[in-house]
This record gives C-alpha cells, structure tokens and sequence, in this order.
C-alpha cells in the first residue's frame, strides 16, 4: 500500500500550537479549540485581549512554500478587491510561519453559517461575488499552483487506489475496468471542449468553505486553489432533478452575468468535472488513511459496500456524461 507518511500532526499538542501563536505575536490566553478538518490541523484560540483567532497548520510536503504563498497572495488580491475572503495576517511582511518544523498561518475569527442553497438570494448573491472573484484571478496566472488535469484527478487518482490495496480482491477488476473506461469519457469530454482555461480559481467552492454572514458570503479556505475553469467554482451549488439544478443555475447566472461573462460551453463539463471529484476522493482517503484522523472518519473505506457503491457512481457517471447536459437542456 502506499500512503502519506503516518502521524504528520503528532507533535502538534496544545502547548505547541499556543507557543507557535505567541512567536508571531498573538498573546495567547490559554482557551484553544480544535477545529473540524482532515487535510490540516486548524485551531480556534483567544488572545489576552479577548480577541479570536484561527491558526492553520499546514500538512508537512503538500504544498511547496512557493504554492503557499501563491494562496496566499491570491487571497491578498481579492481582500485589496473588498471580495469577501479571510485572509491571514501578515507580520513584517510575512505570513506563512514555522513553529516547531510545522508550518502555519494565522487568521481572524469571522463567525458565520452554513448558506442556504435553496434560497434564489443566496445563489444569486453567491454567482456576483464569483464573478467578481474570477475577474481578479484572470489577471495574472499561478506559477506553482496545480492546474486541474485529468492527469492530476483522474489518472493519478485511479493509480493511487489501485495500488492502495483497498479495493477487495473481488472487485478489484470490475474498479480497474470502470475507472479506466470513465475516465476516457472525461477525456472525450475535454477534448471535446478544447483548450481548457487556466484563470486562478477557488477549486474547492462548495458549501463547507463558506460562511454565510449579514453582508453575504464569506470564503474562508483558499487551500485548494488551482488554475482551471470558472465552471469548477460554480458546479458544486446544483443538486437535485433537472428543474433544481436549472432553477438554480438560472439564479446563479443572474447574478454571475452582473459582473463577469461566462462561456456556456464550459456547461459540457460539468459531469466530467463531477466524475474526477469523486475519482479524487477516494484516492485522497487512500493516501491519507495512516493519518489517525482519516479512519476514525471513514470507517467504511476498506469495506465491500463502500466499493461497490463507488464502482456503481461511476457507473452513473459514465452514462450522465453520454446524456445532454442538463442546464443547457
């Protein structure tokens, strides 16, 4: 089996993650939360002067200091745009940290709720602040930001869970022969589109990176930036039948079109761009699961049903991207 190395985390103790807080200058008083997340480690904690803060660690080897930064810039960018983001601190003019051989940064507390997808507002509201957004990631390109590539989402997916060894022995060639013919769909589905765009975008836009406030939608996780099509910012807000996804889509556009143009050929990726998700996520399980947190929360990963569920969605896939799409029927 291959996996990211075990325990990346382990020395992260709250003692180290309060010490690590105070070399940059926030003045910890002791109240710390551990907050929900898998790829990092990312904490709550109050300061001396009652003031909340947010500390990122960043998982060791991911990301290269460089691809850090670049995150970090591009969030730099649309907070100088007033686009709703939350941008970490910065200190003599730096704002990726290391502590204890961890890397981290630092960002304010901004409290907020989960938004309301069923809600017109919301989605319109939602496709302003995108167009917004990528207007200010179509003026310069990401150097060392991946881009999305079947390569990257597909091929690479499909060989880490090959080679994972969790796909029981009894279904391993029906997962072998179903990746490999989706993922040639995909491929189709790509060329057939043509040249892929390659303006910086969010790359992870659905409901558990955003916080809904007063004045809107705030962004709060830029980790997963990439350089790709506006399209992979937008697909993960429709669910539901066809007329959902429609109704939705027609929200979405209405505010969308305000301030940006949107290439609606980009609409035949839309099930391609689905199928690599959920390609990608299963391999992301495979080659974290030596971190303690990963089988603590999927369980299931290395059980039967869970591939055989998996083989039949891509299944699925394979016949929705033969079907029209549906928000240009």
């Amino acid at each position: 089996m291959t996996h990211s190395a075990p325990a990346p985390f382990d020395a992260l103790d709250p003692g180290a993650v309060l010490t690590a807080a105070e070399s940059i200058g926030i003045p910890a008083s002791g109240r710390l939360f551990a907050l929900n997340s898998y790829e990092n480690r990312v904490y709550q904690l109050g300061d001396d002067d009652g003031g909340l803060w947010v500390l990122k660690f960043y998982r060791p080897a991911r990301w290269s200091d460089a691809a850090i930064h670049e995150e970090h810039e591009f969030t730099f960018e649309l907070a100088a745009a007033e686009l709703p983001v939350a941008a970490p601190l910065r200190r003599d003019g730096a704002s990726l940290f290391v502590h204890a051989g961890l890397r981290f940064a630092a960002f304010p507390w901004m409290p907020g709720r989960a938004p309301e997808l069923d809600q017109r507002d919301t989605l319109t509201l939602l496709g302003r602040t995108l167009a917004r957004m990528h207007a200010i990631g179509s003026q310069r390109r990401f150097i060392h930001r991946p881009s999305l590539t079947i390569e990257r989402l597909g091929d690479g997916a499909r060989a880490q869970v090959i080679d994972s060894g969790f796909v029981p022995d009894a279904l391993a060639a029906q997962y072998a022969r179903v990746s490999e013919q989706v993922i040639g769909r995909v491929r189709q589905s790509f060329d057939g589109f043509g040249a892929m765009p390659r303006l910086r975008i969010h790359g992870d836009c659905h409901v558990g990176n955003i916080l809904w406030r007063p004045t809107g939608p705030l962004f709060v996780d830029l980790d997963d930036c990439m350089s790709g099509p506006r399209i992979q910012d937008l697909w993960m807000f429709l669910s539901g039948d066809a007329d959902a996804q429609q109704s939705s889509w027609a929200a979405i556009m209405e505010g969308y079109e305000m301030f940006g143009e949107f290439d609606h050929a980009e609409l035949t990726l839309v099930e391609a761009l689905r199928t690599l998700r959920i390609l990608h996520h299963a391999a992301w399980i495979a080659h974290r699961w030596l971190d303690p947190a990963f089988p603590r929360a999927f369980p299931w990963f290395g059980e039967a049903r869970f591939w055989e569920r998996h083989i039949a969605d891509l299944l699925e896939q394979l016949a929705a991207m033969d079907d029209p799409p549906i928000l240009s029927r």
